[in-house]
Formats: structure tokens, C-alpha cells, sequence
């Protein structure tokens, strides 16, 4: 092929032009400068060598080498984790080894991905002793559960029955740090004995050790959501990333959770006890208030902390998840008669709960503590709430110590993550005597009353019947800035209920008649006259309270509010921080 180009042009020109055409053509090409009928240059089709520096064929399909081979075996060894004689002994204990419940946690493949895996990789490999510490103990990564993506911080109980020592120590801070920066979920998987004792230089007092767990707990509080889930004995150092833990789940059989483990506590007090008794599933549950729910094994505690996930955004700027509306579990057309007409009757709240919420959606936080309060996430229209709701059924809703932190740290949890609350309320106010005021009913009731003031999410307070003393204020009635006070026909506000106000006021002329008979009728006379004092129709006629609906059409009132005031910003004084919780 002949090509002429303008006169002129340089010979690097010349050749360029070669090239360039003789590549497109795949055929020998003659460049003529200006009239030249000389060729300035000839360029000939070369042959493209296809082989790279080792003479290795460019398009051959090539597959792993040995180098990644040998990286394959060395990972797998890893993942084997500690010695076998430890890993025989899961079976006993009821519990999987770590690789296998990621399995089960995350599907077949496990972790999207893993961080330091190769911890402390030259001082064990190719052992299989008591020294061997593969990934030091501690996997550490990112999973998708459910479709939500969790960083993930699981300890392997086979080496070195679960304790963390240096490198352990920095992929933790390190997983915290990225679920900061993330805005991502954090989930702990603890099976721990804490701190390795024996090699605790380099990591249990540095400013980068063992105590940045706690302090990076206290920075990720409120921004990200943090689980923790207990596979075994967690004891000293280990328990504390539980009770920092936003959503703390135990597992029945096998968890446990003290300050100290039995033998120390012998050592230190002189009491025999078992750790079952010391610090089991049942003593957190309905004493100590540290766990929120009590799985029954390994699968039921992955199912729980993946339905409590869709109730939370993944991050404090995030709004909850919205589902499917659903229809609620029984007939709000059945919610007066549920509620008793009697004032001291008591009944279950759970029964009005399920005519509100959309159906089984109501997911119960610590069900055995502080049972004078249901606390839990539930969906309205599809929108996640937090429902705070006194429970007469114990102890007539009144509010005792155990139930007010409780409440109130729930409110802080809904706050923190933008739900909604729905409060229900139906006490007599907070429980009087000389033994909750050893227990600092006055102390647990303040932190109540200061979360209700502070949250500045949308709130409803709905008084279901009795709304007596300060019950109402922790129940976020109207001074406590609710975008609704709500009334159930059967609702009453009062300072104290009528039988106490009566002998507050009258007890002096009533001890005065001498007949009976007429001292009971001059009681009932009182009674009914208090009653029409405080019966919400005067409260809705004195507009103390926003409405007295229908209790049939309260789930439809509750859904359009809450749809309203979606995006309520409420402001608070602009401090450092408040000083009661």
C-alpha cells in the first residue's frame, strides 16, 4: 500500500504514519514525502510476539501459581485454627467452632472479608501444639446478614480458650475504628476467657491495649448500633464489651457473664458458687438487666439479633428500615374490652400491644426485667417504634427501680437511632416504701423522667386508664413535649388514685361519722365525685390532653400522626452534655 503525505514532513513524522497504517491494514505500507517518486520509507507488517518475559504464551489460560498455591495451603492451615485436642472438645461444650458459626451466621462462604489473618503468623506456623495461634485467636472482618452489611469481631475459643493478647487487641480497635468511619453495624461474636494473662506486656495498659475496647465502645455508642452475642464464659476484661454492647444476647447453656470468675470470687469473698448461679443467662435476664434477650442456641440467637437488625438503621443518621404494613394480630375493634373498667384490675398490656402494633411485629427487649414495663420494637404502618408501655399485670404498673433504668435506656437506645416512641400508660405512678428507696427509686426514676425530656424523636403518649402521680411525666405525658397526649375513654389523670386522695384529704371528718353505713356512702359519694375530677373528658375539656379517640380507631390515629410528624426536629439547649445519665 502506497501513502503520500505533505511535504515537509519529518522522517519520525513519516514513520509514525507507517506504523499507525500499517497496523490498521496488516499489510506493507511505501510512505512518499511531497512529489517524491521515491519511497521515503518502507514499513513491513511485523509479527507480534506474543510472549511474555518468561516466554509464557500471552493469550494461554493460565492458573494459579505454585507461590499462590503455598498462600491457599498457608490460609487454610489458619483457618484450621488452634490445636485439634481444643477443637474435639466444641462438641462437648454444645457450641461451634468460630469458622463454622460465620458459616451459619453469614451462609457457606462466611465473611465477605477478613482483616488480619496472618496475626502473629511467624511465631506459630506449621505447629500443632498448645503455642499455636492462628489469626491470634481473633477473626475479624465484614459480613452480610440478611442483606444488612455488619463488621464483625468473633473470637475463636480453640486457641487459647478465646483470650486476646496484642495482636487480637489491634484488629478489635481496628474493627471499631472502621465501623465508625463505616457508619456500618457492629457485631461481636465473644467467646472469651479475656485478657492472655501470660502475655499481657504490650497490651493491657498501653494507650492502644486492651482498655481501647471500652473507650472505642463509648466513642461508637449511639452512632453505630453494637450486638453482642455471648457463646461462652465471659469473665473480667471480656465482659465488658457485653455490657457496653447497645443489644446484649445470652445463650442458654452455655453463656455466662461476671466480674470475676468463681474461683476468684472464693478467693476474694469466701463464697462457694457455681458460675451458672453467678452470672448465667438467668441472673442477667431478670436481675441484672446486662442481657436483653436469652437465645436457646446458636440458630435461635442468630435469628434474634437478625430480626432485632431491622428494626435499627445502620447508623445514628439513618432512619429504622420501613416494611410492608400488616394487619395487627387480633381486631383493634376488641381494645375497650380489653381494658378493664375497674381502675385496680389488672390484665395483660401485651393485649393491647397486638391490636395496635402491625402484626407480629412486636419484638420484646428484656422480657424477665423490670416486668412493670414492656419495652421493645414494633411497627405502625410499617414504621418502626419504640413502645415504652406500664404493665398491669405486674404489680399493677406500678414503677419500681429495676423498670425505670430500664425504660430509660431504652428511650436512649430509640433516641440515639431515630425511632419513634409510642408511649402506653396505665400506673399509679412510681412505686413508695422504704425498700425501693434503698434501691434509689428516686435515682432510677430521674434518668426515666430525664430520657423521655431529652429524646427529640417524634413521641405519642396514650393514656390507656391510670395516669397517676409522676407515672405521667416518665410517660411523656404533656409537659414532656409529645407531639400528641392521647385518651382512651377509660383514661384517668390524677395526682394520686381515688381511695389515696380520699384518705389524704378526708380522713379526719370520715374517722369522725360513727355509723357505717353512712361513712360508706359518704366514701362512694367522694370516689365518684374525684372520679369526674380527673376522668379525661375534663382533661380533653380543659385541653390538658390532644384527644379522647375511639380505642377502635386508636392504631389508624396512632399511623397518621406518626406519618405526620416524621420529620419533627425538636431543639434542645445547646451544652456540653446533660448530667444524669
Amino acid at each position: 500500500m502506497k501513502v503520500r503525505i505533505a511535504k515537509g514532513a519529518s522522517r519520525e513524522e513519516a514513520s509514525a504514519i507507517a506504523a499507525a497504517v500499517a497496523e490498521h491494514v496488516g499489510e506493507t505500507v511505501e510512505v512518499y514525502v511531497g512529489d517524491s517518486d521515491e519511497p521515503t520509507l518502507v514499513r513491513e507488517v511485523l509479527e507480534v510476539d506474543d510472549t511474555d518475559a518468561d516466554g509464557v504464551a500471552a493469550d494461554e489460560d493460565l492458573g494459579p501459581t505454585d507461590r499462590e498455591k503455598r498462600l491457599r495451603e498457608e490460609i487454610a492451615d489458619i483457618e484450621r485454627g488452634g490445636p485439634e485436642k481444643y477443637r474435639e472438645r466444641l462438641a462437648d461444650q454444645g457450641k461451634l467452632f468460630v469458622r463454622d458459626r460465620l458459616e451459619l451466621w453469614f451462609g457457606e462462604d462466611g465473611l465477605d472479608f477478613e482483616d488480619g489473618r496472618f496475626a502473629n503468623f511467624d511465631s506459630w506456623y506449621g505447629e500443632d501444639t498448645d503455642d499455636r495461634l492462628p489469626a491470634d485467636g481473633m477473626v475479624a472482618g465484614a459480613g452480610t446478614l440478611d442483606g444488612r452489611k455488619v463488621h464483625v469481631a468473633a473470637n475463636d475459643f480453640t486457641v487459647k480458650a478465646g483470650s486476646v493478647a496484642e495482636r487480637g487487641v489491634e484488629k478489635f480497635i481496628r474493627l471499631q475504628q472502621r465501623a465508625l468511619k463505616s457508619g456500618r453495624p457492629a457485631l461481636y461474636l465473644v467467646d472469651s476467657s479475656g485478657g492472655r494473662i501470660d502475655q499481657q506486656r504490650g497490651f493491657f495498659a498501653n494507650r492502644e491495649g486492651i482498655g481501647k475496647f471500652y473507650y472505642n465502645h463509648s466513642i461508637l455508642s449511639g452512632a453505630v448500633p453494637q450486638i453482642c452475642v455471648l457463646y461462652g464464659p465471659c469473665i473480667a476484661g471480656a465482659a465488658y464489651t457485653p455490657v457496653f454492647s447497645d443489644f446484649t444476647v445470652m445463650v442458654r447453656g452455655m453463656s455466662a457473664l461476671a466480674i470475676a470468675s468463681p474461683r476468684m470470687v472464693e478467693m476474694v469473698t469466701g463464697e462457694d458458687i457455681d458460675l451458672e448461679t453467678l452470672g448465667g443467662p438467668d441472673v442477667h435476664a431478670r436481675h441484672s438487666g446486662s442481657a436483653d434477650l436469652v437465645a436457646d442456641d446458636e440458630e435461635h440467637a442468630r435469628e434474634l439479633v437478625a430480626d432485632l437488625l431491622t428494626y435499627l438503621p445502620d447508623n445514628c443518621d439513618e432512619r429504622p428500615p420501613r416494611a410492608e404494613t400488616v394487619a395487627p394480630a387480633k381486631s383493634p375493634d376488641g381494645l375497650d374490652a380489653v381494658v378493664p373498667q375497674e381502675p385496680n384490675k389488672g390484665y395483660d398490656m401485651h393485649r393491647v400491644v397486638e391490636r395496635v402494633v402491625d402484626g407480629e411485629s412486636f419484638f420484646e427487649l428484656q422480657p424477665e426485667y423490670g416486668k412493670e414495663i414492656l419495652t421493645g420494637f414494633a411497627r405502625v404502618d410499617g414504621r418502626t417504634v419504640g413502645v415504652v408501655a406500664n404493665q398491669p399485670a405486674q404489680r399493677a404498673g406500678a414503677i419500681f427501680p429495676d423498670s425505670a433504668r430500664k425504660a430509660a435506656e431504652f428511650v436512649w437506645k430509640c433516641d440515639a437511632f431515630n425511632v419513634p416512641l409510642l408511649y402506653l400508660c396505665d400506673t399509679p405512678g412510681f412505686m413508695a416504701g422504704s425498700s425501693v428507696e434503698k434501691e434509689g427509686i428516686l435515682e432510677a426514676g430521674k434518668k426515666m423522667i430525664y430520657a423521655t425530656s431529652s429524646a427529640t424523636v417524634p413521641k405519642q403518649c396514650v393514656v390507656v386508664r391510670k395516669a397517676y402521680g409522676a407515672g405521667i411525666y416518665a410517660m411523656s405525658g404533656p409537659a414532656y413535649d409529645p407531639e400528641a397526649t392521647l385518651a382512651l375513654p377509660s383514661g384517668e389523670i390524677a395526682i394520686m388514685g381515688p381511695e389515696a386522695a380520699i384518705n389524704a384529704v378526708y380522713a379526719n371528718k370520715l374517722d369522725a361519722i360513727e355509723d357505717p353505713d353512712e361513712r360508706a356512702e359518704r366514701e362512694r359519694e367522694l370516689r365518684e365525685s374525684y372520679r369526674e375530677d380527673i376522668d379525661v373528658h375534663r382533661m380533653a375539656s380543659e385541653v390538658v390532653i390532644d384527644e379522647i379517640v375511639p380505642p377502635s380507631d386508636l392504631r389508624a390515629e396512632l399511623a397518621a400522626r406518626f406519618e405526620m410528624y416524621e420529620d419533627v426536629e425538636k431543639d434542645r439547649p445547646q451544652k456540653k452534655h446533660g448530667t444524669i445519665l
